[in-house]
């Protein structure tokens, strides 16, 4: 579902990315792990086709869905606009059933702002798996949660991956989720041409 082949991404005359190669197949979880600044957002910001000012190929399915670190709601909608507007073709009862799934049952009439952190980490989670993604790319998901709802937030996206079983690829800090998450870790180190992956 994923095939990466980057030779280079630079960011004027600073080399960010070097050499990288690898493939992810539907069903699998890929964990992308290395120091703060090697260009681990860099690298997925490649792959969700945000930034596309690099030297190399990306193949990976059109139907794909991005979790960012921070949320990013629309803030003056509803908690049920924010999964109905990025896809019109759901019914609202479908819509509710997602949030449902993620814990959000009856918040549907509720604005971003009335909800904690975990719980727009539940939205967003909501909103990436509504539309069935063959692809899902997630930047550091669970940083600055406490201890309690990031494990709640682990085992439910462990159950949603589970279920549809999309090429994920996920950036973290966090070895231990990693381990729980991934079925690979690959690690960035850096290199004077800019980061690779250890082998």
């Amino acid at each position: 579902m994923i095939s990466v082949s980057i030779r280079s991404k630079v960011y004027g005359d600073k080399p960010v990315l070097g050499q990288i190669d690898f493939d992810v197949a539907r069903g699998e979880t890929l964990a992308l792990v290395g120091p703060s600044g090697i260009g681990k957002s860099t690298l997925l910001r490649i792959l969700a086709g945000i930034d596309q000012k690099f030297d190399g190929t990306i193949k990976s399915s059109v139907s794909q869905a991005i979790v960012f670190q921070e949320p990013t709601l629309l803030l003056w909608r509803s908690v049920l606009d924010n999964l109905l507007i990025p896809h019109p073709d759901l019914s609202v009862e479908d819509a509710r059933a997602s949030l449902e799934r993620v814990g959000l049952a009856g918040k549907d009439t509720l604005f971003p702002g009335q909800l904690s952190l975990g719980q727009q980490r539940r939205l967003s989670l909501a909103r990436a798996f509504a539309g069935a993604p063959d692809v899902l790319i997630m930047d550091e998901p669970f940083v600055s949660l406490d201890q309690k709802t990031a494990e709640s937030m682990l085992r439910l996206t462990e159950s949603l991956i589970a279920t549809h079983k999309p090429a994920t690829v996920f950036v973290t800090h966090d070895a231990r989720e990693a381990e729980r998450l991934a079925d690979r870790v690959l690690t960035l180190e850096a290199s004077p041409s800019g980061a690779q992956l250890l082998q």
